[in-house]
């Protein structure tokens, strides 16, 4: 047999709750004051998404120069640092914050654990624009460690008051490994009541979790830049499963699916359902005749929208109110 058979679906998979919030954000904000919108960084982590929004309107810059005195201005789902919040306020742009709720938890306890005198360790991946936004939410004192390598290298002014908070996207088992690793060295560190980790990445692993052993092959839809669709790729490595990310259906390769039964399909938290759909209908392409969605936890979180961005009239969203 050459050909796959079936393909196995996670649930849950692709959005979650702050990228929805973050996408409509932008749509409202064209819809109703027309664009150009400016938006810091890219919105979400998802190529798709973004070039769907560039050819409505959006402008992606890095640079808060690059943005005209007076213009419409939206941070992304993965928060900044307070230097570009005030260089953005300084420059008196009309903005709105799409930083994904779960970030802001962070960062507020960030500022209020700070002035109760903490340092803090950020387990986080370098360079990462949500790492960069919660490390730039204070002058100094926070710590990032990367690995549990980096944790016996860490060298904080002081251990009385210590704070563990970790990027919101890692792969649970490799932050719960690093915090291990700070509690280990650090034993009065104070830990997060409820984990850093979003809710969303947690049930997007445990589903690949599930899936994984299920399959000879896993898919997974996400950018390259995406944190959590590379978590869900590497996871499914290690669990012993042959496993590729794609941006989108064009990039599946058809000797993957040699002698392979069973395909499953994931998507990060950024990855439009559009492109999964354009992913089966390749993979039905190559000879697969079944589709089964595995059961799994059923998300309803909604976040609401900031103030400001409610349509007028006949624009109206639905389930538009404040």
């Amino acid at each position: 047999m050459n050909h796959p058979q079936e393909i196995l679906l996670a649930e849950p998979r692709g959005f979650c709750a702050g990228v929805d919030r973050a996408i409509d954000i932008v749509e409202r904000a064209l819809a109703k004051f027309g664009a150009p919108i400016y938006v810091r960084h890219e919105i979400v982590h998802n190529t798709y998404v973004v070039n769907d929004l560039k050819a409505k309107g959006a402008i992606f810059i890095e640079d808060l120069a690059d943005v005209p005195p007076g213009a419409t201005l939206i941070f992304s789902a993965h928060g900044v640092s307070k230097a570009v919040q005030e260089e953005a306020r300084a420059r008196g742009f009309h903005i709105f914050d799409a930083t994904c709720p779960l970030v802001t938890k962070v960062h507020v306890e960030v500022a209020k654990l700070a002035q109760e005198g903490y340092e803090f360790i950020m387990i986080g991946h370098k360079g990462h624009p949500e790492v960069e936004g919660t490390l730039g939410q204070l002058d100094g004192g926070i710590h990032l460690v990367e690995d549990v390598a980096d944790v016996a290298r860490v060298q904080p002014a002081q251990t009385d008051k210590l704070a563990v908070v970790t990027q919101t996207t890692l792969s649970v088992d490799d932050a719960a490994e690093i915090t291990a690793a700070v509690r280990a060295r650090f034993p009065k560190v104070r830990e997060p009541k409820q984990q850093d980790i979003c809710y969303a990445t947690q049930n997007r692993q445990d589903a690949v979790k599930l899936l994984s052993p299920q399959v000879d092959l896993l898919i997974v839809v996400g950018s390259p830049t995406s944190s959590n669709s590379n978590r869900l790729r590497e996871l499914a490595q290690r669990m012993g499963t042959t496993s590729y990310m794609v941006d989108s259906a064009a990039e599946l390769r058809a000797e993957w699916f040699e002698g392979i039964a069973r395909v499953g399909l994931t998507a990060g938290a950024s990855a439009p359902e559009v492109l999964v759909q354009q992913v089966i209908e390749r993979i039905k392409a190559l000879g697969a005749v079944s589709v089964r969605k595995l059961s799994g936890i059923e998300e309803t979180l909604k976040f609401p929208l900031p103030k400001g961005l409610k349509l007028d009239g006949a624009a109206q969203a639905p389930g538009d109110g404040e």
